[in-house]
């Protein structure tokens, strides 16, 4: 019997464990990476010229990041590997690649998508001015390209992430003027019971925390952005904000790190068509995931970020799951026992995801109070009183009706970014539930491709 044709897309914590698995069983998958190396965004590797030690480059993480890397340059003679690689499109069991301006389509028996997270992000007045960047182009600029993206820099939004970066940077020598966090400190209080489920892990969060106020970084928690000062020639001057008790305070910045935790990537498997479903937890649409990481359509997989934010280390689990329902579904033997004890790691791991989305809540209420002159779709420029110009006077209460209307979310990122802020935006001003104003449809291609991209012939 031929093997079966097995595609990894993603190679960070989730599709490396998978790789590594399927090629213990003896199958050779195909691994396409967007990245120019292996290891995701969370442990995204340095270029060959630059010599940072790992303690620096990925604190906390260090030994998880190099332990990942060795792992996968075992398994580089074993596996197909496309790095540059982008997968734009999923149709008719092809996975539809573009590499160097040459596209191509991939058969596949068995396809497992390991997608990852990006930012989730919420709008604020004045975020489109030059030296605002999302907490996860703010980790490129530092890992990859050796700089921090201002002189003077402040981190706002909510989540572990908020935490990690500002730290890496204060690592790095860069000058942190403060955290600010919308979440109240007494939300953390009230979901420790959860978050205990992983101690190790919130130990290492406190850490974070603890080193940035030894560095004499001023930590606010409980705050609510206003607006991002600045003017399109000189870019980011600063941010005004009410602080817990209430009070309008105002910092001065010329850089602006901004993120509300992770949503998972989620474009390829619209495009692969698996089902969706409303999360009310974290107020977004997610893939219906059934065990281990299978999808409700055969063949199809989901692991790590890209089905639900859960870490990097669940996601190292949910690869090797998710390789062991592809061995499973293709009649190989896969260790009952082994399996069982994967799942109840994974449960302990969705214990404290829970406590960290009680911790840290999206701040949906920021959307509602949005002036009409904020940018919600920075690729558009569309405000929120554009957007609700077409959902009050033209009766677009759903989010594809008010993308065809408005242009928001057609830009580049396809509504990435903008997506679940300008549903919640939608929702306030047609005072409907979030769910009802449905979610954005994904197209092909994910991003966006050269003109001068070439098909080869099969």
């Amino acid at each position: 019997m031929a093997q079966p044709r097995v595609i990894i897309i993603g190679a960070g914590p989730s599709g490396v464990r998978c790789a590594e698995a399927l090629v213990a069983a003896g199958l050779r998958p195909t691994v396409i990476d967007e990245n120019r190396r292996d290891g995701g965004q969370i442990y995204r590797r340095q270029p060959d010229n630059f010599t940072r030690p790992y303690a620096k480059l990925y604190g906390t993480e260090a030994a998880s990041a190099q332990a990942l890397h060795e792992s996968f340059d075992a398994l580089r003679d074993k596996i197909d590997y496309l790095p540059e690689t982008l997968a734009w499109n999923i149709f008719d069991g092809h996975v539809h690649v573009v590499c160097n301006q040459r596209a191509r389509s991939l058969p596949y028996d068995a396809l497992v998508i390991c997608s990852g997270a990006t930012d989730r992000l919420m709008p604020v007045k004045g975020w489109h001015y030059a030296g605002t960047y999302s907490l996860g182009a703010s980790q490129i600029a530092l890992k990859a390209q050796a700089c921090a993206i201002g002189r003077q820099i402040v981190f706002m939004g909510t989540g572990p992430l908020l935490y990690l970066v500002a730290s890496q940077y204060v690592k790095a020598g860069a000058q942190v003027a403060a955290v600010l966090d919308t979440s109240p400190f007494m939300r953390r209080v009230a979901a420790l019971p959860k978050l205990l489920a992983r101690p190790k892990v919130l130990r290492n969060g406190l850490t974070l925390v603890m080193g940035l106020k030894r560095a004499g970084v001023s930590v606010l928690t409980g705050i609510t952005p206003l607006e991002i000062k600045g003017s399109p020639e000189t870019g980011v001057q600063g941010v005004v904000f009410h602080d817990a008790r209430g009070r309008t305070q105002t910092l001065e910045c010329d850089a602006v790190g901004m993120g509300y935790h992770l949503r998972p990537e989620t474009q390829l498997a619209d495009l692969a068509r698996c089902a969706f479903r409303f999360d009310q937890e974290t107020r977004q649409w997610l893939p219906e995931v059934g065990e281990d990481g299978r999808t409700s359509v055969p063949g199809v997989y989901l692991a790590g970020d890209g089905m639900r934010v859960l870490g990097a280390d669940a996601a190292e689990i949910g690869g090797r799951l998710a390789a062991m329902a592809v061995l499973k579904d293709f009649k190989f033997d896969v260790p009952e026992d082994q399996l069982q004890r994967l799942r109840a790691e994974q449960a302990s791991m969705e214990r404290f995801r829970q406590g960290l989305v009680q911790a840290f809540p999206w701040p949906a209420e920021q959307a509602a109070q949005l002036p009409d002159d904020a940018i919600v779709c920075r690729c558009e420029a569309i405000t929120a009183g554009e957007l609700r110009h077409v959902v009050c006077d033209m009766g677009a209460r759903e989010a594809n009706r008010a993308k065809a209307f408005s242009r928001v979310g057609m830009g580049r990122c396809q509504g990435r970014y903008c997506g679940n802020a300008g549903a919640e935006v939608i929702a306030h001003a047609a005072g409907v539930p979030v769910e009802m104003v449905g979610r954005l449809r994904g197209q092909a291609p994910v991003k966006p491709l050269a003109i001068a991209v070439l098909e080869e012939k099969q």
